[in-house]
């Protein structure tokens, strides 16, 4: 059946509110979903397959983001992401310190950190070097959350499987077409950090963190800390650049990302030395993922209600009336998923299940339907209903006001890089 659009948008106006009053974000969409189904005038048994449905669409992003977490667990636990940034920032210096703060989150997001993850990491060396420069720590987070975004639509993190997914490419091909709006936002990010670093509270003694966890003795070195993310990226570039080089044996080579993450993850455990605690890694990275997952079954049920429903097609209705170029609503789209949900990956799950179909009628290919979402997920993603705004406070030591200072310009970041992936994608080489 069709389910009314006032269903739907009273479903998806739902499980925002829940998740504005903290109730878990799964609990909150799974309940948005039945609510609006039924509101939208199914009964109680088509409610239960719409939930059912919706989740199930989900399954093939959920599989793919479990195995990315042995590469993650890996990466995390083992420090050699710690390793990375503070050969980045240790190698830029002192005087191009936003620079290396921003292109260190860029680097660790793109092999495979969540970003809330990277900023963890990096917090402590961004508010060690903000002290010694006396830097703001509004430009400190700027920076950090700015290279992070960059970092993410380049990665192999659950957001970028999603986008890949929903419009049936492969994961490298749609890293690859991010790259250049990743460039973009990263000078974008530089830019303002270096515009705002004297704005706001100045960076001081006591917001310095104690030694980490991981000490710095224990660190693996750089070299073996970069093998499990080039083994990555190598296996996932070696079907594109064989289409691009017409080269029949790599054009063959068609490996998912299911296989090579998990592999490139214990490659890379095994280089450091860390064989025996390969086991632990991957618990660890399972642990990291399992909330991820969870939001993203419940944000598959909310979609299986906003795709069951005429919402889509209304939408589209609205977009041919008023005379915006239907290119449009494939950014739009990931700009508003993202920010009711305040998450990337959600906003992306919820984007592509609710509107390829109508984005692909436009004429839109898949590549670039799949590179506006993902951009367009990026813009008002860090909203305060989200784990992200909170996570990033605490490890810059922010209160709520200074912390929503960094909002706008978190927006110009990810506007930015949906602006070039929208005219690159959706003008130049549609």
């Amino acid at each position: 059946m069709t389910v009314s659009w006032i269903g739907a948008l009273v479903g998806l106006a739902l499980a925002i509110i829940l998740i504005l009053y903290r109730l878990n974000p799964v609990y909150a969409l799974m309940l948005g979903a039945v609510v609006g189904a039924i509101v939208g005038g199914a009964n109680l048994t088509q409610t239960v397959n719409i939930v059912v449905t919706g989740s199930q669409s989900v399954m093939g992003t959920v599989m793919r983001v479990l195995a990315a977490g042995v590469l993650a667990g890996v990466m995390m636990e083992s420090g050699a992401a710690n390793t990375i940034a503070r050969a980045i920032v240790d190698g830029l210096g002192e005087r191009f310190a936003l620079l290396s703060l921003a292109l260190s989150a860029m680097i660790i997001t793109q092999v495979g950190v969540f970003i809330a993850v990277t900023v963890i990491i990096l917090a402590p060396i961004a508010l060690e070097v903000g002290e010694r420069m006396h830097l703001s720590k509004l430009s400190l987070l700027v920076a950090l959350s700015g290279g992070g975004k960059a970092g993410n639509i380049i990665s192999p993190n659950p957001n970028t499987i999603a986008a890949a997914h929903g419009f049936n490419v492969e994961l490298s091909q749609l890293m690859i077409a991010d790259f250049i709006p990743a460039v973009f936002g990263l000078i974008v990010t530089v830019l303002l950090a270096t515009l705002v670093k004297n704005k706001g509270e100045i960076t001081s003694e006591k917001d310095l963190d104690k030694l980490s966890a991981t000490d710095q003795n224990v660190l693996p070195s750089l070299k073996t800390a970069l093998v499990a993310p080039i083994v990555a990226i190598v296996l996932l570039l070696i079907n594109p650049i064989g289409n691009l080089l017409n080269i029949s044996l790599l054009i063959k080579f068609q490996v998912d990302a299911m296989y090579i993450l998990p592999f490139a993850g214990i490659v890379g455990a095994l280089a450091m030395g860390h064989g025996k605690k390969l086991l632990s890694y991957c618990s660890a990275g399972m642990a990291r993922m399992t909330d991820v997952v969870l939001i993203l079954i419940g944000a598959g049920a909310i979609g299986g209600l906003i795709t069951s429903s005429d919402l889509p097609s209304q939408v589209v209705g609205l977009v041919q009336h008023s005379g915006i170029s239907g290119v449009f609503l494939a950014p739009i789209a990931g700009i508003l998923m993202a920010a009711a949900t305040a998450s990337t990956s959600t906003g992306v799950i919820l984007a592509t299940g609710s509107f390829s179909k109508s984005i692909l009628a436009f004429g839109v290919s898949p590549i670039g339907a799949a590179v506006m979402v993902h951009t367009g997920a990026t813009v008002i993603d860090e909203l305060p209903h989200g784990n992200y705004f909170h996570v990033t406070a605490a490890s810059m030591h922010m209160s709520f006001k200074q912390r929503m200072q960094t909002i706008p310009y978190e927006a110009l970041v990810g506007l930015t890089m949906t602006i070039v992936g929208t005219i690159m994608y959706g003008m130049i080489l549609k």
